[in-house]
């Protein structure tokens, strides 16, 4: 994802901040990170985990230290709308076209169920991963929000992430392999957080599974899923309208939801 450490980063850390979590208690940052693990592994069998998922996730976890110097090096993001959506929307307008045409008939019943118009579900697909040929992160999940929950900075929330990657595995929605992403756990190829992964995840495709990395329909439709559950209805999304504001669960930054608009306006009259 190209905007993984500007815009997006932002809006991420204002959502990791602003999210409801779970209460988990192991103690962050005060012993070793295997005694913290050993804790967690306790709670999370508390949580309803099943032993095969706290194994297969967390045997062999060990602190990532390049995550938290990451983390702790987020630069302000200083680019306007004109310069932002100006870099990320030309390049990728005729692919977008392409895709709506390629998926019209899955949007179109997305449309009908969630009243998410296909060019902003595309737009968002488009800014986040190049539809999925892009950049989804390439860092093991697990040890990535194991290594923020022990961190202290905001170790509930990212304890509350790393669950909810333990349900993914659980679930049998994806295997270890196929869960890695990006700095701070997002997955996939709309790059969802594990918690809105179990929020919010469809299985649009009905083989029993959510797979936001490999199914375009389950990604399409989890996307939509998501946007309608915090408010979106059918009609405009410009800055000022109710859809513009429906719009922060997914991406906080106002320039971010411009941009959104701005290429989903241009899809239409492509």
């Amino acid at each position: 994802m190209t905007t993984r450490f500007s815009v997006r980063a932002l809006a991420l850390a204002g959502l990791l901040l602003s999210s409801a979590a779970p209460s988990l208690a192991a103690p962050c940052g005060t012993g070793s990170f295997e005694t913290w693990l050993e804790d967690f592994k306790k709670e999370a069998a508390a949580k309803g985990i099943s032993q095969s998922a706290i194994q297969a996730g967390l045997t062999g976890v060990a602190l990532d230290k390049a995550v938290i110097a990451r983390d702790h090096s987020q630069k302000v993001f200083s680019q306007t709308f004109e310069e932002f959506s100006g870099r990320m929307v030309p390049p990728r307008l005729a692919r977008g076209s392409n895709m709506l045409k390629q998926y019209g008939s899955v949007l179109s019943r997305i449309e009908q169920a969630y009243g998410v118009p296909g060019e902003i579900l595309v737009a968002i697909w488009g800014l986040e991963t190049d539809f999925g040929s892009g950049d989804m992160g390439k860092l093991p999940v697990v040890r990535v929000l194991a290594t923020m929950a022990h961190d202290c900075r905001r170790t509930e929330l990212f304890q509350g992430e790393l669950l909810a990657a333990l349900k993914i595995l659980q679930r049998g929605d994806l295997p270890l392999r196929d869960l890695v992403g990006a700095y701070a756990g997002e997955i996939g190829q709309t790059q969802f957080l594990p918690s809105s992964y179990i929020k919010y995840g469809v299985d649009y495709d009905g083989n029993g599974h959510v797979d936001l990395r490999h199914s375009v329909p389950d990604v399409l439709a989890s996307t939509a899923n998501l946007l309608k559950t915090n408010g979106w209805r059918p009609g405009p999304y410009e800055e000022g309208t109710a859809n513009f504001e429906a719009m922060r669960e997914w991406n906080r930054s106002v320039i971010y939801r411009k941009t959104i608009a701005l290429f989903a306006d241009k899809l239409k009259g492509h």
